[in-house]
């Protein structure tokens, strides 16, 4: 059954579904999700780009951040790196191809829902069982004491389909995972709220239905009351449960977000348009409730919402900044000269360690870009 034949089937049963229950089905589906058949980030007809899929120079940034964090935490060992939304790993590959100072204790976690994705992380990684993790292991010379960790084994690299069951020190990693997020859609009205829902039409087309949102609805009570009637606003109904997850892995450490991100008003000003949308094959998709299970659908993450879950979870903010900032304060700029100074020296060469200074110049364009990666929102939470 296709994936649009199973909306269907469940409107049929139950009347109009949540748009959440939309885009659990058309991402997630076990048989037919977008992403469950391996939909995703890169170059060469794949859906769209992320900032690791622009080059190696990303991942050198994020492995200053973790060298930083480590230093923070006092150098333990291990030292845990959680990377939810993982995809295929190439952001893991190009942190430890950047050969960080805490690489001996590093112990790197892919968290990947789709198997179609954790299948292709073995193109570019060694990955060890989940319980190789936190070892190797060796008995302690008290036989009634616990099980010893070998210090200096890093990096191991795992990988799991959801966040583990662990406390540790080290950070999670959320790069352009809230945005996919399943959210509900709400609409003011002279009354109240309304909820977007998705219904049939007469031909068996997937519609919009407007019913009264009921006052329980998740995130309502957040929203402004001075919000314009007929003003939509997405509502993440993962997020608390996530950041709640994420926050029980971490012992002490970091949670670091980068995403589309922006405060109620922006939404409202740029309307469902601007922070609504799919993508297919490199380009923006079709409307939302079109080829369910053939594009991307992604949505911005309402800045006040990210915040109010953080103060449930425990979390304080410790970094909030758009990305192009954030990297100019991991030393984008000086790797960026590096890399100039590198060109200068070797452009009449043209071997590999030129092409790869040049690449990092063009790359640091692209992440830094403010009509584009470089608009991301980066915020950084503590434990």
């Amino acid at each position: 059954m296709s994936v649009l034949d199973q909306v269907r089937a469940r409107i049929a049963r139950q009347g109009p579904i949540s748009f959440t229950d939309f885009m659990e089905i058309a991402l997630y589906d076990r048989d037919g999700g977008f992403y469950t058949r391996g939909g995703g980030a890169g170059r060469a007809g794949r859906d769209f780009v992320t900032s690791p899929e622009v080059g190696t120079l990303f991942g050198a940034l994020i492995a200053r951040f973790l060298d930083a964090t480590w230093r923070d935490l006092d150098q333990p060992d291990p030292f845990v790196v959680i990377e939810a939304g993982a995809g295929r790993g190439r952001l893991a590959a190009d942190v430890l191809r950047a050969q960080p100072e805490c690489a001996p204790a590093l112990r790197y976690v892919l968290v990947e829902l789709s198997p179609a994705l954790r299948a292709r992380q073995s193109e570019l990684l060694r990955i060890e069982p989940i319980d190789e993790v936190l070892g190797p292991f060796v008995r302690a010379a008290d036989p009634d004491e616990p099980m010893e960790v070998v210090p200096g084994a890093g990096p191991i690299v795992s990988s799991i389909e959801q966040l583990p069951a662990a406390r540790v020190d080290g950070v999670v990693l959320a790069n352009e995972l809230l945005d996919n997020f399943p959210v509900r859609i709400v609409e003011r009205t002279a009354d109240g709220w309304d909820e977007v829902r998705v219904g049939l039409d007469d031909d068996g087309g997937l519609r919009e239905v407007l019913v009264t949102a009921p006052s329980a609805t998740s995130g309502l009570g957040d929203l402004p009351p001075d919000i314009e009637v007929g003003a939509r606003i997405p509502l993440p109904v993962g997020l608390g449960p996530w950041l709640d997850a994420a926050a029980g892995t971490l012992h002490h450490g970091d949670i670091v977000v980068i995403d589309y991100v922006a405060a109620f008003g922006e939404l409202v000003a740029r309307g469902q348009p601007g922070w609504l949308r799919t993508y297919r094959g490199h380009g923006r998709g079709a409307g939302a409730l079109d080829d369910p299970g053939d594009q991307d659908i992604t949505s911005d993450v309402p800045l006040e919402c990210l915040r109010t879950a953080a103060t449930r979870a425990g979390l304080t903010i410790a970094t909030e900044a758009r990305q192009a900032d954030w990297l100019q304060t991991l030393g984008i700029a000086t790797l960026v000269a590096r890399a100039r100074q590198t060109w200068h020296e070797r452009a009449g060469v043209g071997d590999l360690e030129a092409l790869a200074a040049r690449s990092w110049i063009t790359e640091a364009a692209a992440l830094t870009d403010p009509d584009g990666l470089g608009a991301h929102r980066v915020v950084v939470f503590r434990r």
